[in-house]
């Protein structure tokens, strides 16, 4: 798996300074989408990219068994691993918490309302693993405002889903 195969301190996110692997899993399709637009369009911003029809993403459909830190139960406090623009929090956390045999982190979702995110540090936490969906993501110059199946060419626009800032 990708994760954990291309390590980079080139390549930080939100649980991991780059120094290992670390798969970012979805409770469900929406949530993936929009983390991973989120994502991307962050990219294609930083880099300056045409407009275009620019990337293909595959849904990797797959299951989990892992001992997971919990931080879905802080609800109603602030959560600084959860912070939307730094990941230094969430980096150190990540870390104590690998360090103290945690398989990873199981968060809502920052980018999808009631969607939950799993972050696994191991790639053997992750079973029955099944390609599923190909998806081509537009970029209009500003955002991602397209998504396409690429097996069946129905194109999706894309609309903002309201961030809850609690």
């Amino acid at each position: 798996m990708a994760p954990f195969t291309h390590v980079s301190t080139d390549r930080p996110s939100r649980f991991t300074d780059g120094s290992y692997g670390v798969l970012y899993v979805g409770d469900r399709f929406e949530t993936a989408l929009f983390e991973t637009i989120h994502h991307h369009a962050r990219f294609m911003a930083r880099t300056k990219e045409a407009a275009g029809w620019t990337s293909q993403f595959r849904e990797i459909v797959m299951s989990v068994n892992a001992d997971l830190y919990d931080l879905r139960t802080r609800a109603g406090e602030p959560v600084p691993a959860l912070d939307t623009d730094s990941y230094a929090a969430s980096q150190a956390l990540a870390q104590h918490v690998r360090r103290a045999g945690s398989d990873g982190i199981v968060y809502p979702s920052i980018r999808h309302p009631g969607g939950e995110c799993v972050a696994l540090f191991f790639p053997d936490c992750a079973s029955n693993l099944l390609q599923a969906r190909h998806l081509d993501y537009h970029w209009d110059g500003q955002r991602v405002d397209l998504v396409r199946d690429a097996g069946s060419g129905a194109v999706f626009r894309v609309v903002d889903l309201p961030i809850d800032p609690a």
